[in-house]
């Protein structure tokens, strides 16, 4: 079958597996039904030529929101015509090109998918267990779906222009027009210790709930501190931030919190400072490399810095160049009845090492000097 005789589809589509006549796929129509607003009426075909799209570019905007390939089955609805119509209008328009409207379905389907799959698993079958006596899942679940989508459409199109000002704030107030891909940022990673060991130790569940608590931590830490969580891997979540002295705070904020919570394995924090790339909300290039270097070899419950981090983390005055220029600094300012320098933060060097793939790196201690 050639790729303009297919195209990708949407989940729900039927299959052998599970027969649309059979009550498990009536069920699933009618929730699909309530939840896109409209019936099915449209093969891939029918839907590309009532948007005016070519069934080439129809393909690769329902492949790139990461949907199965669904040959000509009738399972399309007016919803799905309507974005290819979108998608296209925006291109015809000039407002994008056709790879960025390629990237733009990409990046949304992947948001989205994930979003879909947590509300699911932690949400909704949380919601409908235990079943009521004599009442099934559908009979719980589509009164709920019911109540529960508009107000979380509602929301989710809320905090989506929350972020998209946000973003934009920061794409018009960089310096130069290369800065809104090739950014001067501190970037971290932080690393439950013995994770693999746990999850031979822990029950399912258990591990579940650990992995839940620590992103819900490091996630609410590095928001609080002006930071962005890029994203989460399990047992270690990557944070960037625009300034060092905002990533050191998150990075020690994030040893000092766990190291409090007895449920909780030690943490290990590696931060560099240096040009990233960014691309569909993550972050790439030798700085995020090395960042990862330096976590795998940070002791437990300690944050390890590269070397242009500590320069700026000084150049900025949150640090001193050594203890022995803040003993020195101190004293003069004590000797002519001024305020001693605040220092923030405190730094100490490590011996220098290689690090696969990226040479010798002379990474730095961090460490708190007071609270901020």
């Amino acid at each position: 079958m050639s790729v303009d005789d297919q195209v990708s589809g949407v989940p729900g589509a039927p299959d052998e597996s599970s027969p649309e006549d059979s009550e498990e796929g009536q069920d699933a129509l009618r929730l699909e039904q309530l939840i896109l607003g409209s019936e099915r009426r449209y093969t891939p075909f029918q839907a590309a030529r009532s948007a005016g799209v070519s069934m080439d570019l129809a393909s690769r905007f329902w492949r790139a929101m990461g949907f199965a390939d669904i040959g000509q089955a009738k399972v399309l609805t007016e919803a799905d015509v309507l974005a290819l119509r979108r998608l296209a209008g925006l291109v015809e328009a000039g407002l994008l090109s056709e790879s960025m409207a390629v990237q733009v379905a990409r990046s949304t389907g992947q948001t989205t998918a994930r979003l879909a799959d947590w509300q699911i698993d932690s949400f909704l079958e949380g919601l409908t267990e235990p079943q009521e006596p004599g009442m099934t899942r559908m009979d719980m679940t589509y009164p709920l779906v019911e109540l529960l989508l508009p107000e979380l459409e509602e929301f989710l199109v809320y905090v989506w222009r929350r972020q998209l000002a946000a973003a934009t704030g920061r794409v018009i107030s960089a310096a130069e027009d290369t800065e809104m891909v090739d950014r001067r940022w501190a970037v971290g990673f932080a690393d439950l210790v013995g994770f693999t060991r746990l999850t031979r130790r822990l029950e399912e569940e258990e591990l579940g709930e650990l992995v839940e608590a620590f992103e819900t931590t490091a996630a609410d830490l590095v928001a609080a501190y002006g930071g962005r969580l890029i994203k989460t891997l399990g047992d270690e979540v990557l944070f960037a931030a625009e300034d060092v002295g905002t990533a050191a705070e998150i990075g020690l904020r994030l040893i000092e919190t766990l190291a409090n919570d007895e449920t909780m394995p030690e943490l290990r924090v590696g931060i560099a400072f240096g040009t990233v790339t960014t691309r569909m909300g993550d972050v790439f290039g030798t700085t995020v490399n090395l960042a990862s270097r330096l976590t795998s070899i940070a002791p437990k419950d300690a944050v390890l810095v590269d070397g242009d981090f500590a320069e700026e983390l000084i150049r900025e005055g949150d640090a001193p160049a050594s203890e022995a220029e803040a003993t020195l600094a101190a004293k003069a300012a004590q000797d002519e009845g001024r305020e001693p320098p605040a220092y923030r933060f405190g730094l100490q060097p490590m011996w220098q090492r290689p690090v696969r793939g990226l040479g010798v790196v002379s990474p730095w201690m961090l460490s708190r000097r007071s609270e901020s």
